[in-house]
């Protein structure tokens, strides 16, 4: 089970350490010590698996040798109390094997300690627990001077940066997830404090399996003690109370499988007899809910929470989409668009159909666009038409960035949600009656956060416009609220991308929105700009020439940098810094401490701000470009075209700006974009990296990454969409269940029963009125499939169903594909149907193709037609006469129409028609009632029985030989 661990020590003269000794004991070898004048011999330890000195380029070959290298970085250092050498200890995942947890440790090494200048000794360890379940860590003890040719010279003082080690830690995260991700394993890391994640539990200190074998000795170990003792204690807390783990699970994922469930109690338990204890309470409360299994075949489970603030998320959708208050008049639209006109902005047709959508009356509306298709720019003309009719209009974003860039792009003032949900608790910034919040990539919203934005929009009569794209970045948090609203109340979709000037690139893009991914690349690659290299290095190597060719020719085009994780931005930064440096484009350096640690500033270079600050106008992700540097202070001018001057005693939240992780740049558009492409990244990060640049892109890749464009495109077409708890429902037969669940705001009926058992005997009058029906009584009962209108609140189904048929319909008939979430609008609108009679959906889906008007009248809210039509369906399906009835009718209209077209001397028409009808009798035979039926009604199909033959057989003898095979047997 992959869990997070990774600390940092110094192993200095103070507290009596060795670098010889923990360099002995680490690699289980023998070293002698010319300090001392003794040898350390630790050759008998078990569990090395791995032992290995890596040196940095232009290091002496001499340090490869362990004894050689410790006994210089002890000969170097003179004071009693000198610090020797840095230690780094890692947890590597369960899941992996020894060589891939081998290779995981070294890849790290290498890039975030080797290609630093440090000389590094790995030793991976594969210990055993008690219980024989692997235990597998690395440690890396690092040397803390420079290194050149002629051995050690003076201490690197930026290795000691705090931040540093924060980058190490976020790093190490990142390349976890990534080659567990390349590797198809389950499980993720997180590197995040609980108190950063809202997870009431203390965090706990991680020790070696030399701490675990001092306790067990009885020895002092206070490490062990405190990690044992924090253990112990968030077992007790999750065993007296559960709820604590499954909030902590359901922090960033809806659902989760046992083993994720498993993962967490190991973490949070001391011992197989806590462990075994915090998994029955967890198993064992009211709070789990069972959902079924997913597509592979695993149990998925959720909380009781988690489902109900997917209720209170819908019930404050299905409220706010009521009110019909926040209309605009025909003559405001009118002028609102004229002006816009003057401005030279015409809106395509989508652009305006999903402008009516939006200020039409209801309090809810969604807007649902590729990348690139102009949604700022009709949220500019929707803003006027807005403020024409009197109404406020307010913008919302997850992220810094993404609010600048709403207000950039639509003129609406913006901000980001958690500053907002800050002013609302404090009193401030309430939102009226009088106010539209437009909350843009809103697919990157969790379901939490969005509840608590929809009911504080609810309860002051707003209106709220939701604009995003569920295909690309997904929610950090848990959820995917955005498609779950987009599915349950429709949205207006924009497809034609208008941000890429050339029609191929336009196309490129729209496949990588419907998850084409691989067809976008072929595109790209067809068009020169996917580059491969042996290695990543050399990879960003030429990123970084190609970038700093196009910088140099076209200095007036905006570009941007992008990849995966933060540690690849920093090398980026670093290699693009040193081209402009290079072309005499940046001033004198100056050395500066930031947030990050130490860095070397000068002005002319990209600068990138990282925290949002209202007093400087600037937000998290804003770029600009440094004017004026001190080591203490900096002028920058913003990529908007303002300037801000401030003191980094206030405010030193900025870094080099060359280079961005991709999740900053959703939102964002330039002329070009150089992408590094790297195995943690998958199709929702490709869409947005791909999708920046209105010129062209260049994605670059290295082979120790990819092997190939195949596996390149294998890694990027990746889906890694976010679930919600309701996609995993699945039909009911109890009503009375299904009325309790309603009555709790519960979605899944199917789970009301077993909800109910768990806590019945602990919460008396909780489930007063709800009684199960008995097992013999379910039994004896008569089944009977209910008929159309049993069910209350089946219009609503109906309504949802007859949306997403539309919505597909119309992608068809622009030819083009499906989008996921269409699919899953379908599909769960079925699952509704199907869950108050059986084979509703099937009924209904059968009724909109016979009469595909209805679908328009159902999907407008008019389903007394879809209804009715419904209802004779499933008469029809039911009915062996009546379905033998439809068949006579229908074979008479093809025998009909095959005539026509024979007279017409259409013969290939008159030989499809053939087909379709031999296939039409051959499917008779898997329907006995249909058949027996037929038999009576063999005159009407002028049919002459023989008393065994089959009917199905009979009417495709009726229908004469295929002419094909007729000419093929008389050759």
């Amino acid at each position: 089970m992959a869990i997070y661990h990774f600390s940092a020590k110094v192993v200095s003269r103070a507290n009596g350490s060795s670098a010889v000794a923990s360099a002995a004991y680490r690699s289980a070898s023998e070293l002698h010590d010319d300090r001392l004048g003794r040898n350390h011999d630790f050759s008998n330890k078990a569990g090395v698996i791995h032992s290995e000195v890596m040196l940095p380029e232009g290091a002496p070959e001499r340090l490869n040798d362990r004894s050689t290298l410790w006994n210089e970085v002890e000969a170097g250092e003179k004071r009693k109390d000198a610090q020797l050498a840095r230690e780094v200890e890692f947890s590597i995942p369960r899941e992996m094997n020894e060589k891939q947890g081998v290779q995981l440790a070294r890849d790290f090494v290498k890039k975030q300690f080797v290609d630093r200048g440090m000389v590094a000794d790995l030793n991976v360890h594969w210990d055993k627990a008690k219980d024989g379940t692997p235990k597998p860590h690395a440690h890396v003890m690092m040397t803390m001077r420079d290194v050149g040719p002629e051995g050690f010279g003076k201490k690197n003082r930026d290795w000691n940066s705090t931040e540093l080690l924060k980058d190490w830690r976020e790093a190490w995260s990142a390349h976890v997830n990534e080659r567990m991700a390349e590797l198809g394993l389950e499980g993720r890391i997180d590197h995040r404090s609980y108190e950063d994640q809202g997870i009431a539990l203390e965090p706990q200190h991680k020790i070696g399996p030399a701490g675990m074998r001092r306790l067990d000795r009885g020895e002092d170990a206070e490490r062990a003690d405190d990690h044992r003792r924090i253990a112990r204690e968030n077992g007790e807390k999750i065993a007296a109370d559960p709820r604590i783990a499954l909030d902590g699970i359901t922090r960033q994922q809806a659902t989760f499988t046992i083993r994720d469930l498993a993962a967490f109690a190991f973490r949070h338990s001391d011992g197989k007899e806590q462990f075994d204890q915090v998994m029955a309470a967890v198993r064992a409360s009211p709070e789990l809910v069972a959902l079924g299994k997913d597509g592979r075949d695993q149990e998925r489970f959720t909380s009781r929470e988690m489902i109900a603030t997917e209720a209170k998320l819908e019930r404050a959708g299905d409220e706010l989409a009521r009110g019909a208050g926040h209309g605009v008049s025909v003559s405001h639209r009118t002028g609102a668009l004229e002006t816009a006109e003057g401005r030279g902005l015409v809106l395509s047709g989508e652009q305006r159909d999903a402008f009516d959508h939006i200020t039409e009356g209801r309090g809810l509306a969604s807007v649902i666009g590729y990348a690139g298709t102009g949604k700022s720019a009709m949220l500019g003309v929707a803003r006027e038409a807005w403020e024409r009719e009197g109404y406020q209009v307010r913008g919302a974003a997850l992220s810094g960035i993404a609010a600048e860039n709403l207000e950039g792009g639509s003129g609406i003032q913006s901000r980001t949600i958690a500053s907002l949900e800050h002013a609302w608790a404090q009193g401030r910034d309430q939102l009226t009656r009088n106010d539209v919040l437009v909350v843009d990539e809103a697919g990157m919203i969790g379901t939490r956060q969005m509840e608590r934005v929809l009911s504080h929009a609810r309860d002051a009569g707003a209106k709220v416009v939701l604009v995003g794209d569920p295909e690309q970045l997904q929610a950090i948090e848990a959820g995917a609220a955005f498609r779950s609203i987009s599915e349950r109340h429709g949205a207006a979709e924009i497809t034609e991308v208008r941000r890429q000037r050339d029609n191929w690139q336009k196309d490129a893009t729209r496949a990588l929105a419907t998850g084409r991914t691989a067809e976008a690349l072929h595109a790209y690659a067809d068009h020169g700009m996917v580059n491969a290299a042996e290695t990543r290095e050399a990879a960003r190597a030429a990123l970084v020439d190609g970038w700093d060719r196009q910088r140099q020719a076209a200095p007036e085009q905006s570009r941007i940098i992008l990849t995966h994780t933060n540690a690849e931005v920093r090398e980026l930064n670093q290699e693009a810094r040193e081209r402009v440096r290079a072309s005499g484009g940046l001033g004198e350096d100056v050395g500066t401490t930031v947030d990050r640690g130490r860095r070397d500033f000068a002005s002319g270079d990209r600068i990138m701000f990282l925290r949002n600050e209202r007093s400087l106008g600037v937000k998290n992700g804003t770029l600009g470009t440094l004017e004026q540097v001190s080591e203490g202070r900096m002028a920058v001018r913003l990529d908007g075209g303002s300037r801000v001057a401030f003191d980094l005693k206030d405010y030193a939240a900025v870094d080099h700006g060359y280079a961005a992780t991709i999740h900053k740049s959703q939102g964002v558009t330039v002329d070009r974009a150089h992408v590094l492409a790297t195995p943690g990244m998958d199709r929702h990060g490709a869409y947005v990296a791909l999708s920046r640049h209105r010129e062209g892109v260049q994605l670059h890749y290295g082979r120790d990454d990819f092997t190939d464009q195949r596996q390149l495109a294998r890694v990027l077409s990746r889906d890694r969409a976010k679930d919600m708890a309701s996609d995993y429902t699945a039909p009911s037969d109890n009503d009375r269940a299904r009325a309790f669940a309603e009555r709790r705001e519960i979605r899944f009926p199917e789970l009301a029963r077993e909800i109910a058992a768990k806590v019945r005997d602990k919460a008396k009058g909780m489930f007063d009125g709800f009684r199960p029906k008995p097992a013999a009584e379910k039994a004896s009962a008569p089944k009977r499939e209910p008929m159309i209108g049993d069910k209350p609140g089946q219009d609503k189904a109906i309504e949802r169903y007859a949306r997403a048929t539309a919505d597909i319909g119309r992608m068809r008939a622009k030819g083009l594909p499906v989008l996921p979430h269409q699919e899953s609008a379908l599909r769960k609108a079925g699952e509704a149907l199907d869950a108050g009679r059986p084979h509703a959906a099937r009924d209904l889906a059968s009724a909109l193709r016979r009469d595909p008007k209805l679908i328009e009248q159902a999907a407008g809210g008019n389903t007394g037609g879809a209804a009715r039509a419904m209802a004779e369906e499933q008469r029809v399906r039911l009915d062996p006469e009546a379905r033998a009835g439809r068949f006579v009718e229908a074979w008479q209209a093809m025998q009909r129409d095959r005539a026509t077209l024979e007279r017409a001397g259409d013969r290939a028409g008159a030989e499809r028609m053939r087909g379709n009808m031999a296939k039409v009798a051959g499917a008779i035979g898997r329907d006995p009632q249909l058949e027996s039926a037929l038999r009576r009604r063999a005159p009407e199909l002028a049919l002459k029985l023989e008393k065994d033959r089959a009917i199905g057989d009979a009417l495709a003898k009726s229908l004469g030989p295929d002419r094909e095979r007729d000419r093929g047997l008389s050759r």
